[in-house]
C-alpha cells in the first residue's frame, strides 16, 4: 500500500491484545464501531455478545463473536478495526486518490488523465456509464507475468496442477508460464486474431485454461471462457453472440471415474453456430491424454488443430499489445435458464487494480502463501481469484482438474497437505457436502498449513460456517465469507482476516471503496437494523461496464429498479451491530401471507437439525397464502426418511424463524440438482415442486442428471 494512506500510528496503538478468556466483554475492543454511524452502516455496540478467540475454543453459540488471535492480527495487512476504518474512510472520501495510489503500483506505459474516474449510475440523468483510469495504457498479462519475472520471481511456482487422478500433477514457474503464454499468443496472432477479436475458451481445469486467458489478454483479444459443462446449445449461443474468431478446447476430461467428451460437444456447437451465420475456421484442441488419446478423438481436417502440434513451434517471446484501461478484457456469460444469455463485459484497468487489491486484503496474502480456490475458470471466481487476482500478486496457485470427493471425500484435505496450502477458498455447497461425509475424512489429514479459509457463491449458513471453522480450520483460521457477483468483478463485502471479529454466516462490512445500502421497495435507504434490497451507490473500479451488445438490458436490469444505484438483485439484512447478512436472491424470497421470507434463512434453519445435511427451498403457488414454502431435504448418511423426522424438521423452522416460515412440504432428496461447480439449479426444483415436469429445460450442465429422476420418483413419498 502507498504511504499516502498509511496511518500516523493510530493503527498500531489500537492493535487489540485479546485474552483467551471466554468471559471477555467485547465493548472494549469495539470502541471504533461508533464511527460506523457516519460510515457504512450505523452500527452500535456489541456488548451483549460472547467472544471466542481464534485457536482457543470452538464456535458454538448462536451469538458468538469470533475474534482473531493476537499473533494473527499483529502480522495482518489490516491489523485492527481502526486500521480498516482509516483506510475505508479515505476510500470513500477520496476514491480518486485512494485508487490512484494503488494503481500506481502496477505497470502502465502511460498514466491515466486528470480524471481518475467518471460515473453516472442514474438513468434519469442519461446513459449509465462507468470509467476508471481512462487514458491509462497497460496490459494485464504483462502485470501478471513479466512484472513478476522482472521483480525476481521467475523461478517461483506460479501454478501447481493436480489432476483428476491423484498420480497426475504438474507445475509451472513464472518464467515457464510466461514462455508458454507467449507461444500461444504468437500462434493466435499468426492465425489472424487481433486486438478486440473474441476467442471462446471451452476447457476444463488444466493449466492451459489460465494460459489461454493470459495469451488473449497479451495480444488485446477478448476471451470468453465457457464452463466446460455447458451443453452444445449453450456453447453455440455464446459463440454466436460474441462472433468468436477461434475456439480453444480439449478432446476430453475425466471428472471422477467419468470421461466427458468435450470435443464432441464443441463439434455439435460449431454445427449450430454455423447455422446462425458464425462459422469457426479454427478449433485449437489440446490433447488431454489422461482422459482420451488423440486417435479416439473425432476430427475435422482443416478446422481442427492439435495444440501440441503447433503451439510449441512458436517463439517464446511475444510483444505486448498495450491497451487502454477501458478496452475490453473479457466477456463472461451468465447462465440464464431461458432467453439470450447475458454477456457481462469487464474492461482492463479497473478490473486489474480491483481484483489484485481484493485478493491481497481479503485473504491477508503473504508471498509465502500457497493458495487454492476450488472454483472453475468458467465462472467469475475462476477469472478473478484463480487467475488474475492471485497472479497479479505473484502468488502460487493450485489448479484442480477433478472432483472434490474422488477417489474419496478426503481428496481436498489430501491436496491441502500435499501442497501445504495456506489459503483455501471454496463454496458453501462443497462445505456442506463434505460435512455430510463426516469429520473422519478431515481429521485423518494434518491441514496444519492452513491459515485463512474462504467462502464464495452463496450465503453460508451458520452451522456449515462453524463446521468449516471448527473442523477444517481447527478453530484457528479466520473465514473470509465473501459477497460479490459476476457483475462486480471482485469482492464487495468481506471480513478482512485479522481486522474484524466475525459472526458465523455474516459477510460483515464493505470492502474499500464500496458503499452498500439497503433500500425499501420505494428505493428509500434504510438506516440501522433492517432488511431490504441490497444496492450499491457510487462506482468501484471492478464494476462491469455493460452487457455485450445490449446496453439497454444492462440499464433495465441493474439500474432502473432503483435509479441512482446499482441493484444487486440480492436481499440483505443488517443487524443492530451493523453486520450484513445476505438472504439470497430477491427471486429466492418467498412471500407467505405478506411475510417476505428469504429461502436461505429457511435452509439455514433446516440444516441446523442434526439429521439434515443439506436443504434447498423454493416458493410454490398456494391457494390461501399466495406462496407456500417447499423444502427439498437431504439427510445425513444412514438416517431414514420418516414422518416423525419430517415433523421435527418443520418444528425446527417454526422454532428458529416462526410459524409463518414453516415449510408446507418436505420433499426427501437423495441429492440436489447441481452444476459441476456446485451451484444448485433452483429452476429445476421449482418445476418439480409445481409439478411442471414437462418444463424442466436443459439439464446438461448438472453434475449428475439422474438426480432429477430420483427427485421426481420421491414426489409423493
Amino acid at each position: 500500500m502507498a504511504s499516502s494512506y498509511d496511518s500516523d500510528g493510530s493503527a498500531r496503538r489500537s492493535s487489540p491484545s485479546y485474552s483467551p478468556s471466554k468471559k471477555l466483554t467485547t465493548s472494549n475492543y469495539l470502541r471504533h464501531v461508533e464511527s460506523m454511524a457516519k460510515l457504512p452502516s450505523g452500527a452500535g455496540s456489541i456488548s451483549h455478545l460472547n467472544a471466542v478467540i481464534l485457536g482457543e475454543s470452538l464456535a458454538s453459540e448462536e451469538n458468538d463473536l469470533i475474534f482473531p488471535n493476537v499473533e494473527f492480527s499483529r502480522q495482518a495487512l489490516v491489523s485492527s478495526p481502526q486500521k480498516y476504518f482509516e483506510m475505508y474512510k479515505r476510500s470513500i472520501e477520496d476514491p480518486a486518490g485512494f485508487w490512484s495510489d494503488i494503481a500506481s503500483e502496477f505497470y502502465w506505459i502511460e498514466k491515466w488523465g486528470k480524471e481518475v474516474y467518471y460515473e453516472n449510475l442514474d438513468v434519469r440523468e442519461g446513459p449509465v456509464k462507468i470509467e476508471w483510469f481512462k487514458g491509462g495504457v497497460t496490459n494485464i498479462c504483462y502485470n501478471c507475468l513479466d512484472r513478476n519475472v522482472e521483480a525476481g520471481l521467475g523461478e517461483k511456482i506460479a501454478l501447481y496442477w493436480e489432476g483428476n487422478d491423484p498420480e497426475f500433477d504438474g507445475k509451472l514457474t513464472y518464467n515457464k508460464l510466461l514462455y508458454k503464454v507467449c507461444q500461444l499468443a504468437n500462434y493466435l496472432k499468426d492465425v489472424g486474431v487481433k486486438k478486440g477479436d473474441a476467442v471462446v475458451v471451452y476447457l476444463p481445469m488444466l493449466m492451459e485454461l489460465p494460459m489461454a486467458m493470459l495469451a488473449c489478454a497479451r495480444i488485446g483479444a477478448v476471451h470468453s471462457v465457457v464452463f466446460a459443462g455447458f451443453s452444445a446449445e449453450a456453447l453455440a449461443q455464446r459463440i454466436v453472440d460474441c462472433k468468436a474468431k477461434v475456439v480453444i478446447t480439449c478432446n476430453a476430461v475425466k471428472r471422477g471415474p467419468k470421461v466427458i467428451n468435450l470435443k464432441e460437444i464443441v463439434d455439435a456447437a460449431l454445427v449450430e453456430s454455423a447455422k446462425e451465420g458464425v462459422s469457426i475456421d479454427i478449433c485449437l484442441t489440446y490433447e488431454n491424454p489422461t482422459a482420451m488419446k488423440r486417435e479416439n478423438t473425432k476430427w475435422k481436417e482443416g478446422r481442427d488443430i492439435w495444440w501440441q502440434d503447433v503451439v510449441p513451434r512458436y517463439p517464446a517471446t511475444c510483444d505486448v499489445e498495450w491497451v487502454d484501461a477501458e478496452d475490453p478484457l473479457f466477456l463472461l456469460y451468465t447462465s440464464g435458464s431461458t432467453g439470450k444469455p447475458k454477456g457481462v463485459l469487464h474492461t482492463t484497468g479497473g478490473y486489474m487494480v480491483y481484483t489484485a487489491t481484493t485478493f491481497k486484503y481479503a485473504f491477508d496474502y503473504k508471498p509465502s502463501d500457497v493458495y487454492w480456490c476450488t472454483a472453475d475458470c468458467g465462472w467469475i471466481t475462476g477469472h478473478s481469484y484463480v487467475s488474475y487476482g492471485p497472479l497479479l500478486n505473484g502468488a502460487t496457485v493450485i489448479i484442480f482438474e477433478g472432483a472434490p470427493n474422488y477417489p474419496d471425500s478426503g481428496r481436498c484435505w489430501d491436496i491441502i497437505d500435499k501442497y501445504k496450502v495456506s489459503i483455501f477458498y471454496t463454496a458453501p455447497t462443497l462445505v456442506r457436502s463434505l460435512m455430510r461425509d463426516g469429520d473422519g475424512y478431515v481429521t485423518k489429514y494434518s491441514r496444519k498449513s492452513l491459515r485463512v479459509l474462504g467462502s464464495v457463491g452463496e450465503p453460508i449458513n451458520p452451522s456449515a460456517w462453524r463446521w468449516f471453522f471448527n473442523v477444517v480450520g481447527d478453530s484457528r483460521c479466520p473465514i473470509s465469507d465473501t459477497w460479490w457477483q459476476t457483475e462486480t468483478g471482485g469482492f464487495m463485502m468481506v471480513p478482512l482476516p485479522g481486522a474484524w471479529p466475525q459472526k458465523p454466516g455474516s459477510t460483515t462490512f464493505p470492502f474499500f471503496g464500496v458503499q452498500p445500502v439497503i433500500v425499501d421497495e420505494k428505493g428509500q435507504e434504510i438506516e440501522g437494523e433492517c432488511s431490504g434490497y441490497l444496492c450499491v451507490k457510487c462506482s468501484w473500479p471492478g464494476a462491469f461496464r455493460t452487457l455485450y451488445g445490449d446496453h439497454e438490458r444492462y440499464e433495465t436490469t441493474y439500474f432502473k429498479p432503483f435509479p441512482g444505484y446499482y441493484f444487486s438483485g440480492d436481499g440483505c439484512s443488517r443487524d443492530k451491530d451493523g453486520y450484513h447478512w445476505l438472504t439470497g436472491r430477491v427471486d429466492d424470497v418467498v412471500n407467505v401471507s405478506g411475510h417476505r421470507i428469504g429461502t436461505a434463512e429457511v435452509e439455514s434453519a433446516l440444516v441446523s437439525h442434526p439429521h439434515c445435511a443439506e436443504a434447498a427451498v423454493v416458493g410454490v403457488e398456494h391457494e390461501v397464502k399466495g406462496q407456500g414454502i417447499y423444502a427439498f431435504v437431504t439427510l445425513v448418511e444412514g438416517v431414514d426418511y420418516s414422518e416423525e423426522l419430517r415433523r421435527t424438521l418443520i418444528l425446527t423452522v417454526r422454532k428458529q424463524i416462526g410459524a409463518f416460515a414453516a415449510p408446507d412440504k418436505i420433499h426427501w432428496a437423495p441429492g440436489l440438482p447441481k452444476t459441476r461447480s456446485g451451484k444448485i439449479m433452483r429452476r429445476i426444483l421449482r418445476k418439480i415442486a409445481s409439478r411442471q415436469l414437462d418444463e424442466l429445460g436443459d439439464t446438461s450442465t448438472l453434475a449428475d442428471p439422474s438426480v432429477v429422476d430420483k427427485l421426481i420418483a420421491l414426489t409423493d413419498v
